[in-house]
């Protein structure tokens, strides 16, 4: 696995009320929520990076108002409606 590191200023942390850990997670979701919805990476891959089973950031994506769903126009939409 690769291994990416990042200088924060010391006082961004102090700022947001926020430790050294529940940084590194908060940015972790961040990079792996801008990943998938730009479609750099799938699913899968984005749960990884956010340190998450797959069902827990599809339900992260969710709370944070972003589809896991994409359809180019309504008539694929219904369509895919219709047979669900």
């Amino acid at each position: 696995m690769c291994v990416v590191s990042i200088n924060v200023p010391d006082e961004i942390l102090l700022d947001l009320h926020e430790n050294e850990e529940d940084f590194a997670a908060y940015t972790k979701c961040m990079l792996a929520v801008d990943l998938y919805k730009n479609r750099k990476v799938s699913l899968g891959y984005c749960a990884d990076i956010a340190g998450m089973a797959k069902e827990d950031f599809v339900k992260y994506l969710g709370k944070n108002g972003i589809s896991i769903f994409s359809f180019e126009s309504e008539k694929e939409f219904l369509e895919e409606l219709a047979n669900a």
